[in-house]
């Protein structure tokens, strides 16, 4: 049997834990395939995890067609559609996976390019055809799209932050679960190494990251007394550009401090392992 992967469509499926992939591996060996994947013609658009262990252990499992569909992006909506009903996914796939939804309802509303006008008018009027084929985009409303992924509006926003601005380290610890939504789109302001930094120091760090940089926002916003200036300094408040500055540059004496103390402790230990060997 031909089964072809689309990868595009397998971006859709939330990459298995570890620990499930082998509870399911173990379901599979221990009790069969019994569950039929899904195709739409030859490609598998449904059962791709049962798919790989099936494949690896050679275990046999059925198949059925979903012949319903008329293009690619019917079958990636259906998809969505598919695992925003399951329950184990996690509320950032949902939001991801609702805002991709968007796009692809976006996409195909889109009008097709205009055809070559006829000859210009000579009046200098709107020629009649102007405007006459357009399709109107349909205005999908973050609430909307909160409802569906059933997470708050506020979180939709922090998933486009994240999915926007985050690094890639970032976006895998939120997968994770290393970090929350919340935190995540916070430390998404900073420049991306040090995002990277971060992530690299551990799941604490980046914590306390998130904690200083939401810290930091607070205090912008928070009133404050007036105070003279000094006289070569010009009036008014600090610009959004040297708040954000300043962001980054404590976030990156965080990422710093951290690695000074990590590296201290390492150094204490072999120390302690040299005395010992002598």
């Amino acid at each position: 049997m031909n089964i072809t992967i689309h990868e595009e469509l397998r971006s859709f499926v939330d990459p298995l834990t570890p620990t499930e992939y082998a509870a399911l591996e173990r379901s599979l060996l221990a009790e069969g395939c019994r569950d039929a994947l899904v195709l739409w013609n030859d490609i598998l658009i449904d059962g791709h995890n049962r798919y790989d262990i099936c494949t690896k252990h050679g275990i046999e499992f059925k198949t059925v067609q979903n012949t319903r569909f008329t293009s690619i992006e019917e079958v990636m909506l259906w998809m969505i559609d598919n695992h925003l009903a399951r329950r184990s996914v996690s509320d950032y796939q949902r939001g991801v996976l609702a805002l991709r939804k968007k796009e692809l309802i976006t996409s195909r509303a889109a009008p097709p390019p205009p055809a070559a006008p006829p000859a210009d008018t000579t009046d200098g009027s709107t020629p009649p055809w102007e405007g006459e084929n357009e399709i109107p985009k349909p205005v999908i409303k973050k609430e909307e799209l909160a409802r569906e992924a059933r997470v708050s509006s506020a979180t939709i926003s922090q998933i486009e932050r994240i999915r926007k601005d985050a690094s890639p380290e970032l976006v895998q610890a939120v997968r994770q679960g290393a970090i929350s939504i919340n935190a995540a789109a916070n430390v998404a302001a900073l420049p991306k190494e040090v995002q990277a930094a971060a992530v690299a120091g551990g799941k604490k760090e980046l914590q306390q990251l998130a904690k200083q940089v939401r810290e930091q926002k607070l205090a912008t916003r928070a009133p404050r007394e007036p105070k003279a200036p000094p006289a070569d300094v010009p009036d008014g408040p600090p610009t959004r550009g040297s708040d954000n500055e300043l962001i980054t540059l404590r976030a990156q004496v965080a990422v710093l401090r951290q690695k000074v103390i990590d590296l201290t402790v390492e150094n204490t230990e072999l120390k302690e392992q040299l005395a010992a060997k002598n």
